[in-house]
């Protein structure tokens, strides 16, 4: 029945091909008279998903987290991770030859300090890292008496003869239908943040601001659809967008050129380069500009202006026509996963199913809503010990069978032309331990405080993040990622600048879409996790002083009362969660054959 599917489960290469590439780097690195190099998990706009062409680090290392970062010494080498990979990192890179190092706390210039020696000199590709990056790198350099070179040529493409070739996937035009708002109008509202600026240009350097502003979509990289692409606004004057024109059909040309004009992306140094040799102010996103960028701009006579974009708080906040279509989206999606659901009560506890059976059926209903583009990331279905890998991505190695008295944690999105979805659900196969009813209940617990929380405009994520930790907190427990971050509309299931976590110092404004995930990992044991979109609305609280928000909860699956320990739960949290699943049974109900509403009529039953 499970047939076709988008995701694919090769395990990472591992063994005497990555000694070898290991090995051949560093006498690339003799070669060029370079001590050490860093290879970061990035392409040139700093993308969450990158081609195939820029999994530098991947390839390297065997790591295949969508973060991290990796240096090579002579002797020494280090994998550095954020705590959502400690696990896997340990897993796929062979530790005798690479050291697993956190990537925050501390970070991995405090690794080089201790590693580095006077006169040594570590290269770094600065396409590939922002100025700030590059700023701490030859921090940490000078800090050992040793020096950054950055590179003309990147040393592992080099040694990489059967790397990949850059996508050339063709674009689509967003239709006014779904994007609800001219280009020309978004240029307007942008030329206002260029006054505020007080700059002469902008550029967008992230592939999602020119995708948000020109109405245009593509396929450029796995789960977002990204085409690949630069931009450059001026405060007077027409815009120019760069991308390659093999990408183009004769439509999508037209529709850009009615707003812009269109080049190859090789031009835009030397746009750039002729607006600083008149001494031009250009503004550049610290987050995803390339050092390069900041080089080339100073290099000749200019001034680079670095700084948040703009336009990532303007593409935050959707617009009515984007928040109707995200709600169809998610009533959608809302009978794929109900199906799913279903499917699992009744298959997983047989003993038959795996991890990999689960992946393909949750994609399979998702297709069978006849709008599904791509799934928004791989999908992680988790089972016993796989669960407490936050991020983990099921191999055919790793594949493990559903068994009774395991947890399944499934975390999955999709990509629809009307929205973006992500949501996670923690199943019950056979009869859950107290210990895991006591976890999923205080985990639920903070999922109801942010999902019901009434907060003043302008509160920050960070202010709500502790909201979602609280009763975990009671019981001297935590989990290591965020509770929340942003979400694009038909883009990037991981959206800024707003974000609920304890760095979070956006502040949260109406239109905009954040997750609210909180979770649990006992490690070699199980993982625990509820996440739901919820829209940021404004709150009429009576009596007010100032304006309030709320969230309106977009997601609408049934949360597995199994594993409810319900006199952990107070009147209202008992209330909030009968309310949602009636919701979730009135939206979905109808869309359901017969035995897969008697399903959904039993998992949304009131818990009184």
């Amino acid at each position: 029945m499970f047939e076709a599917r988008f995701q694919t489960f090769e395990e990472p290469e591992t063994g005497v091909a990555l000694s070898a590439r290991l090995k051949a780097l560093r006498e690339e690195l003799a070669r060029r008279k370079l001590t050490g190099f860093v290879v970061p998990r990035a392409d040139q706009q700093q993308n969450e998903y990158v081609p195939p062409s820029e999994e530098r680090l991947a390839w390297l290392t065997g790591f295949t987290g969508s973060a991290g970062l990796a240096i090579v010494l002579p002797n020494e080498a280090a994998l550095f991770v954020d705590g959502r990979y400690t696990l896997q990192a340990g897993k796929q890179v062979d530790r005798k030859a690479w050291a697993v190092e956190p990537l925050v706390e501390p970070p991995p210039e405090s690794w080089l300090t201790k590693h580095l020696k006077p006169g040594d000199r570590l290269g770094f590709d600065p396409w590939l890292h922002t100025s700030s990056a590059a700023e701490r790198l030859a921090a940490a350099c000078t800090k050992t008496g040793a020096e950054l070179v950055a590179v003309d040529s990147n040393p592992v493409d080099a040694i990489w003869t059967e790397r990949p070739q850059p996508p050339l996937a063709p674009v689509a035009i967003h239709g006014p239908h779904f994007s609800g708002e001219a280009e020309a109008d978004k240029l307007n509202r942008i030329r206002g943040e260029i006054d505020k600026l007080g700059v002469d240009a902008l550029v967008f350097s992230d592939s999602h601001a020119v995708a948000w502003t020109f109405n245009i979509r593509g396929a450029d990289v796995a789960h977002t659809p990204l085409p690949l692409s630069y931009a450059l606004v001026p405060k007077d004057g027409r815009p120019t967008v760069f991308i390659d024109h093999r990408k183009l059909s004769n439509a999508t040309r037209d529709h850009l050129e009615q707003s812009a004009e269109v080049r190859e992306p090789d031009a835009l140094a030397g746009e750039l380069a002729a607006l600083a040799k008149a001494g031009g102010s250009i503004a550049l996103d610290n987050a995803t500009a390339a050092d390069a960028l900041t080089r080339l701009i100073s290099a000749a006579g200019g001034k680079a202006v670095r700084g948040s974009d703009p336009v990532a708080l303007l593409k935050a906040m959707k617009n009515p026509t984007e928040i109707a279509g995200t709600r169809t989206a998610h009533r959608r999606d809302a009978v794929a996963l109900a199906r799913f659901l279903a499917w699992v009560a009744r298959e997983a506890p047989k003993g038959r199913l795996t991890e990999i059976d689960a992946v393909e059926a949750l994609e399979t209903f998702r297709r069978d809503t006849g709008a599904l583009k791509d799934v928004s990331f791989p999908t992680i279905a988790g089972t016993g010990p796989n669960g407490a890998i936050v991020h983990y991505r099921v191999t055919r190695k790793s594949n493990r069978r559903i068994v009774p008295g395991d947890l399944l944690l499934v975390d999955s999105g999709a990509q629809y032309e009307d929205g973006t979805t992500d949501v996670t659900r923690t199943i019950a196969v056979g009869e859950p331990t107290g210990e895991m009813r006591d976890r999923f209940t205080r985990v639920l617990r903070g999922h109801i405080a942010i999902a019901s929380a009434v907060f003043p405009d302008g509160t920050a994520g960070a202010q709500l993040d502790t909201l979602a930790r609280q009763f975990l907190w009671q019981a001297g427990i935590d989990f290591e990622h965020g509770t929340g971050h942003g979400v694009g509309s038909y883009l990037s299931v991981h959206e800024g600048p707003a974000r609920i976590s304890k760095l979070g110092t956006t502040p949260l404004k109406r239109g905009m879409i954040l997750s609210n995930e909180p979770g649990y990992y006992k490690t070699d044991g199980y993982g625990i996790r509820i996440e739901n979109l919820e829209l940021v609305i404004a709150e009429d609280v009576a009596g007010a002083e100032k304006p309030m928000n709320a969230f309106e909860t977009l997601t609408l699956a049934p949360i597995d009362r199994r594993l409810i320990e319900v006199a952990m739960l107070s009147p209202a949290e008992r209330d909030w969660l009968d309310a949602y699943h009636a919701r979730v049974r009135i939206e979905v109900r109808s869309h359901l054959d017969e035995t897969d509403k008697l399903w959904l009529d039993a998992a949304t039953a009131p818990l009184t």
